[in-house]
């Protein structure tokens, strides 16, 4: 087993682990750490546990120290100066005519760095910007492309559901969403309807989906043959909520298809949820 603290550096991101290097910490404190970026004060939000060590990455790193009264003033006076360094970051982009759009900037806590990131349609050559940006800060500069999931992120927003967006407020990673996953839960693939003001497929597709699989594995699906009371038929329909499959029966394919339980009917050969091409084609940059 090996002793972790977790340790967050934005205020809904991804946990890192870092080794207490013998200090008892609480939830809430905050703390000094050497990652990849430089120096770095982040806020415990895992205080002192043992896990298995096969879920660590090993060597783990220690604690530098627990973040004094100075320590969080500087914090704050680098949360000021990143405000400063956008507007300047917007007017270099304006001056150097370069199609990407400002959205955040991170100052590493000893200052060895400052990352700047942008959205753009496409590629964009920003190295004269970049020593443009050197120039003006004299250290280590960072200009770092992100995709539309990451800049809703960062900037928040409310959701078509009228909620503060879920990658805002708790969603510490983003987890692939598919078009199949919309299928599965028999929505309607109508791009307005399951993507979100990012114009990605929206992230709580996600939150049940491994119900949906379940309920999947038992329930007869649309053109499956299936044996009823009533003598064989094909599935038109099928609720997975409520477990009721409509049935258009062998005997009188004519008249209105016939309702009935899952578990009333003997499953003889399962149907395919299938997706047309076309269909994907038209929602397949939803995924990107």
């Amino acid at each position: 087993m090996t002793e972790i603290i977790g340790v967050r550096f934005k205020d809904v991101g991804k946990i890192y682990y870092f080794s207490p290097n013998k200090n008892t910490v609480k939830c809430g404190n905050h703390v000094i750490v050497e990652t990849a970026r430089g120096v770095e004060c982040g806020e415990v939000v895992i205080a002192n546990r043992e896990i298995e060590d096969d879920k660590v990455v090993q060597p783990l790193k220690s604690i530098i120290r627990i973040a004094t009264d100075k320590d969080l003033e500087t914090q704050k006076k680098n949360r000021e100066k990143e405000q400063e360094i956008m507007k300047v970051f917007a007017q270099k982009i304006a001056d150097h005519k370069l199609e990407m759009k400002p959205i955040d900037i991170d100052c590493t806590f000893d200052g060895s760095k400052i990352l700047f990131y942008f959205t753009a349609e496409s590629r964009v050559d920003f190295r004269e910007l970049v020593k443009d940006l050197a120039s003006v800060y004299r250290t280590r500069i960072e200009l770092r492309q992100i995709g539309v999931r990451d800049e809703a992120k960062m900037l928040g927003g409310l959701g078509i559901c009228g909620r503060p967006f879920c990658c805002k407020t708790f969603l510490g990673e983003f987890q692939p969403v598919s078009i199949k996953m919309a299928k599965e839960q028999s929505l309607s693939l109508n791009p307005t309807k399951i993507s979100g003001t990012c114009g990605r497929l929206m992230c709580c597709l996600k939150y049940e989906q491994n119900c949906y699989e379940e309920l999947l594995a038992i329930t007869p699906k649309v053109g499956a043959l299936v044996e009823t009371a009533e003598g064989r038929g094909i599935v038109e329909d099928a609720n997975l909520l409520t477990g009721v499959l409509k049935v258009k029966l062998d005997k009188n394919p004519d008249a209105a298809a016939t309702a009935f339980k899952r578990e009333d009917v003997k499953l003889l050969k399962d149907g395919k949820i299938r997706i047309k091409k076309e269909e994907f084609q038209a929602l397949k940059g939803l995924e990107d």
